[in-house]
């Protein structure tokens, strides 16, 4: 459940009113796009990092992204300060107003910024994924692109809890392993854990797996890029999930498969990332002001 207050073009407004139009193209047509961000005492987790992957999916997606990152974080810390959500999941989203024939009486922008703040989600200790297949077109111009447009992803995530999962993997056209619906997949071979590769492998760039790879170092652990197929998850090691609220999760089964449960290398990545977020946090130029 989102809080009491919400964010709309930069002003705070409560959650209850009535704000948006349905002849706003991208509220019907997805149009729009976002990330999800996790709040840590008062501070925007590698925000320019979400900063850089919005302002990207705007320009392929022809959504105008007028802010520096400054601005929006200023916005939105706001937010995070209305809501005293020091401790939190936000979520940002940009909509386009218009663009086809239904477009409606609509604001005078040609976008919408609103943003909300939630509480954290307990993922429990480990996961239990089905296999989706034929999920991803890796080909597409817009693969990879975090668009408002999310119901196949909210239905394949019903169905997995319907089937008594936590979440899918889902496969491309070539039957390689792409990502979750919302987090990325890695998989142990001995010191070296590896995740599908982002240009051929139609998966999001989730910023934790964007930080595994380039930010995060542990003293004999390798995080690389890899094609991954179903018979590689059932050789690897072990198995983990990664995303902005879930962190490193632990994979515990694979409908279809049977897979090893070795977590040596994701417990020493996640004290690295852990590490890594505390001098991210302690350091940082701007966060939400707690009254005095």
């Amino acid at each position: 459940m989102i809080h009491s207050k919400l964010l709309y073009n930069h002003e705070i407004r409560s959650s209850s009113e009535l704000i948006l139009s349905p002849g706003q193209v991208g509220l019907l047509n997805g149009w729009g796009v976002f990330s999800t961000i996790k709040v840590v005492d008062g501070v925007l987790f590698a925000f320019a990092r979400h900063w850089a992957r919005m302002r990207r999916d705007a320009e392929v997606m022809r959504v105008l992204f007028p802010w520096t990152p400054e601005e929006l974080e200023e916005s939105l810390l706001r937010l995070v300060e209305a809501n005293q959500a020091w401790n939190s999941t936000l979520r940002v989203t940009i909509c386009r107003n218009r663009g086809t024939m239904w477009a409606g009486p609509v604001p005078a922008t040609e976008i919408d910024l609103f943003a909300f703040t939630a509480e954290r989600s307990d993922w429990g200790r480990a996961v239990r994924l089905g296999v989706v297949p034929n999920a991803r077109y890796a080909a597409s111009r817009f693969a990879g692109t975090k668009v408002m447009s999310w119901a196949m992803n909210l239905i394949w995530y019903e169905e997995a809890h319907a089937a008594g999962l936590d979440e899918v993997i889902l496969l491309n056209e070539r039957g390689e392993v792409s990502e979750l619906t919302s987090a990325n997949l890695f998989a142990e071979f001995g010191s070296q854990m590896r995740t599908p590769p982002l240009k051929s492998s139609g998966c999001l760039p989730g910023i934790t797996r964007e930080l595994l790879l380039e930010q995060i170092r542990v003293e004999g652990v390798e995080v690389v890029e890899s094609v991954l197929t179903l018979d590689d998850l059932a050789a690897a090691d072990g198995l983990f999930i990664s995303s902005s609220t879930r962190d490193l999760l632990p994979v515990e089964s694979i409908e279809g498969l049977s897979i090893n449960h070795g977590d040596e290398m994701r417990q020493r990545l996640l004290v690295g990332y852990r590490a890594y977020q505390s001098s991210y946090v302690a350091s940082a130029a701007r966060r939400a002001r707690r009254p005095a």
